[in-house]
């Protein structure tokens, strides 16, 4: 078995989580004067059924964060391949992420995403701010499921399909 030298801090992190796979969630939002918002996550994940809760996290820093600091609404959209065009429009320039027809008006006005996997509308019951940072948890309230298709995955810093069935 090949190892590299141990690390600390946060390169022991990066190298950890590269190689942790995690689906690919889009969760868009808009800004107090009606502009469209929207980035991509892979710290989507569920926090309870009853109520129905979801969490996802992102950096304070983030040109979508004054949106999501401000509004009671998300929606969250989860990506297959077939949505890797998108994922790549949504992790790419913030000015440039609802340029096209891949998005539509949803419910609240929220951008809703066209042909992914699954999509949820919710309201913001919590954000708490650790560091540079923010958790925000999600009452889901609606929400429709696409056409069925493999999962988009991110792992070691590039878009993968699932692997082989065990």
């Amino acid at each position: 078995m090949t190892t590299t030298a141990d690390a600390t801090g946060f390169d022991a992190f990066a190298q950890a989580f590269r190689r942790h796979a995690a689906g690919v969630a889009v969760i868009t939002a808009r800004t107090a004067a009606g502009e469209p918002v929207g980035f991509t996550a892979t710290s989507l994940a569920s926090l309870a059924a009853a109520p129905p809760l979801a969490t996802f996290n992102m950096a304070r820093t983030a040109s979508s964060w004054p949106a999501i600091a401000e509004t009671d609404h998300v929606a969250i959209h989860m990506l297959g391949l077939d949505d890797f065009a998108v994922a790549g429009i949504m992790a790419g320039d913030h000015d440039h992420r609802f340029d096209g027809d891949h998005w539509e008006p949803g419910p609240h006005g929220l951008p809703i995403l066209k042909g992914v996997t699954a999509w949820m509308v919710g309201r913001i019951v919590a954000r708490t701010h650790v560091a540079e940072n923010a958790m925000i948890a999600v009452q889901i309230e609606e929400g429709a499921l696409g056409e069925p298709d493999e999962p988009l995955l991110y792992h070691e810093r590039r878009y993968r399909a699932l692997g082989a069935e065990l």
